[in-house]
């Protein structure tokens, strides 16, 4: 499709918004063609189909680094129990959690998974949302994990948005391997990677690095199974406590480490040092009444990219809107719009590896959001309230 849209102001996300006014963007074959001012359209695209957009804002389509949205059940329960004050450790060392998921998860089929995975797809996308990162991680066997990950992927053939997938099988210790989380990562979550590897399945490969989870001694072994591989990989760190995950991330030029509430100075150097994203994710920092926010002033300060992500999840963020995660991050940890406008867009690419996206320029892939909004700092300032008027997904004109 080679279409000229006219009539926008444009937020390409070079050198900051980068904000072009009366300006318009040439798509050919679903990449950018051009972006500049209307008064410097070259000759060229002058004789394009025109789409006219009203005088609305462009961004690059929004991208979700980091979510589960692949799943069965609810928690609805466990909710209630926090607003009674149980903390996030207590419900799940009385099985709650993550594990009252795998319960759900592994009772149910992959073509159901896939379809309730597809309908929080669609919210998202209805929320500007063009490029989304999938784990998994609520199976825990080796069949389980393989499962979901082809849920993850069949979602390919259902909805425009791309989809990047991450193996999560490290993400709890199942009742079956209690006390035994050494036995755990040689039986499953090594070998569930290898088989989801030999199918194609896997972009990505995570861990929850926690003292209810994984140690870093562990996370290492599946961490040198994934590089012998050739797979990039990325950690939940220092959500709970500090142990260092981060610094374990960046020794393993990981991608991103994910929520960071108890990050260190040492781990702000070792990640600014080897160019790891830090993922935001207030979601889960509000639902849990978190009170220890991430480092956001010496992240800033020390230069690493911050990416923000909704981790939707039936527990600890059930949110599927990034506008209401850029918010957030705004009002609850104090970073900028713009700030909170790249983590969605620019760093959010960085994290998931991808290099075609994420800003507004020629040869990148033409997945753009288009918005009722004079400014982008508008994308941050509503409560739930979305500006979204239509989004662009591969060159193609979203209704």
């Amino acid at each position: 499709m080679t279409i000229l849209l006219t009539g926008l102001t444009a937020a390409t996300m070079r050198g900051g918004y980068g904000l072009i006014h009366d300006a318009a963007i040439a798509l050919d074959d679903g990449r950018i063609a051009w972006v500049g001012a209307m008064a410097d359209l070259p000759e060229a695209y002058r004789l394009l189909d025109r789409h006219d957009l009203g005088g609305r804002l462009v961004t690059p389509g929004l991208i979700d680094c980091h979510t589960h949205i692949v799943f069965a059940g609810h928690r609805a329960a466990e909710f209630e129990m926090r607003l009674q004050g149980a903390s996030y450790e207590e419900i799940a060392r009385a099985g709650g959690g993550i594990l009252s998921t795998v319960t759900a998860t592994r009772a149910a089929d992959q073509a159901a998974l896939t379809a309730a995975a597809l309908r929080r797809l669609t919210a998202m996308r209805r929320t500007g949302t063009t490029t989304i990162e999938v784990k998994s991680g609520y199976g825990l066997t080796v069949a389980d994990e393989v499962k979901l990950l082809r849920a993850a992927r069949a979602l390919a053939g259902l909805s425009p948005v791309t989809i990047r997938t991450t193996h999560l099988a490290a993400h709890a210790i199942p009742p079956e391997f209690k006390g035994r989380a050494d036995d755990y990562i040689d039986q499953v979550a090594i070998p569930s990677l290898h088989a989801a590897h030999a199918e194609g399945l896997v972009d990505a490969v995570d861990a929850f690095c926690e003292g209810i989870a994984f140690s870093p001694d562990q996370v290492a072994r599946l961490f040198n199974a994934a590089s012998a591989l050739g797979l990039p990989v990325k950690l939940h760190a220092e959500q709970l406590s500090d142990l260092n995950g981060a610094a374990l991330a960046a020794r393993h030029n990981a991608l991103s480490a994910d929520h960071l509430e108890y990050l260190s100075p040492t781990g702000v150097a070792a990640m600014a040092k080897a160019g790891t994203v830090a993922v935001i994710l207030p979601g889960a920092f509000y639902t849990l009444r978190e009170t220890q926010a991430p480092p956001i002033a010496a992240l800033r300060a020390a230069g690493v990219p911050m990416a923000v992500a909704t981790d939707c999840n039936p527990g600890s963020s059930p949110m599927t809107s990034l506008p209401l995660a850029m918010n957030m991050a705004c009002t609850l940890f104090r970073m900028t719009p713009l700030e909170a406008l790249l983590g969605t867009t620019t760093h959010a690419a960085r994290a998931l590896g991808l290099t075609d996206r994420g800003q507004i320029a020629p040869g990148l892939r033409a997945d753009l959001a288009v918005w009722d909004a004079d400014h982008p700092a508008e994308l941050c300032y509503p409560i739930g309230a979305e500006a979204l008027s239509q989004t662009i997904i591969g060159g193609r004109l979203d209704a």
